[in-house]
């Protein structure tokens, strides 16, 4: 068992129990146990089946509805951009055999979803529906915010899907102005200077969608650049408190 500061986050929790775990099969789970131990026996199970990986899918959540509905949301937008199948990507409560688990502490990534890059290793993964029960005390520390972020960082960390749709988009937008600009020097010359005010107002319209459009490329690529930021500051990943473990005499 490993007791590590929260202020860094439930990921780098989890990657400082990988550091130090030694078993052939990891399990991993929330600390507030919404997800009952018990079920771990599930997960087990379909190891022994010959599965490398298995997530898990909550059953009957007893999360509120926005939370529901906003996770059904942002799953289906994750696994058309990077084929990563989760059904419940907001469920910590999943087994990893030796090599996934190796195979992510080899990856020195500073910003990472651990499921999603067990996901990717994975040869053979598959989920199982695990029991969900209400929350004993406390309240959630993902709000829609970090919903939002978390798949930010999912698309950015797992797929260059964003950008290809971007520079696509924009060689449409280039052309859609290219036309939109003859057009409006045709209307210009056929309707003489006493239709100039018209021709100013269809202008900025285009102006400001194309800023608009700009405006947006920048904030992805920026996400981009900060995670290769964050990658090039190599700062450390986890502080752990303390190691709690029996040693033989």
């Amino acid at each position: 068992m490993v007791l590590f500061n929260g202020n860094f986050g439930q990921h780098m929790a989890i990657m400082a129990g990988f550091e130090l775990c030694r078993g052939e099969r990891v399990v991993t789970l929330d600390a507030d146990l919404q997800n009952p131990p018990e079920e771990i026996g599930k997960l087990l199970a379909k190891m022994d089946e010959g599965h490398d990986y298995v997530g898990s899918i909550r059953l009957k959540r007893r999360d509120a509805a926005w939370r529901r509905w906003a996770s059904r949301a942002m799953n289906g937008l994750r696994e058309r951009l990077t084929r990563i199948r989760m059904t419940d990507q907001g469920c910590m409560m999943r087994a990893y055999d030796r090599n996934i688990v190796d195979a992510i502490r080899s990856s020195r990534e500073v910003s990472t979803y651990i499921p999603a890059l067990g996901y990717s290793f994975a040869q053979n993964p598959t989920e199982v529906e695990v029991a969900h029960e209400e929350r004993a005390a406390g309240e959630s520390k993902y709000s829609l915010y970090k919903l939002i972020r978390l798949n930010f960082d999912l698309v950015t960390g797992f797929s260059v899907v964003p950008l290809q749709l971007f520079s696509l988009f924009g060689i449409a937008v280039s052309i859609v102005s290219l036309v939109s600009y003859f057009v409006v020097i045709a209307k210009r010359i056929l309707a003489g200077d006493g239709d100039g005010l018209w021709v100013i107002w269809d202008r900025d319209i285009l102006a400001f969608f194309l800023v608009g459009v700009v405006l947006f490329g920048l904030g992805l690529v920026g996400e981009y650049v900060g995670r290769i930021y964050q990658q090039v500051r190599e700062r450390p990943r986890y502080l752990i408190q303390a190691i709690l473990e029996k040693r033989d005499a």
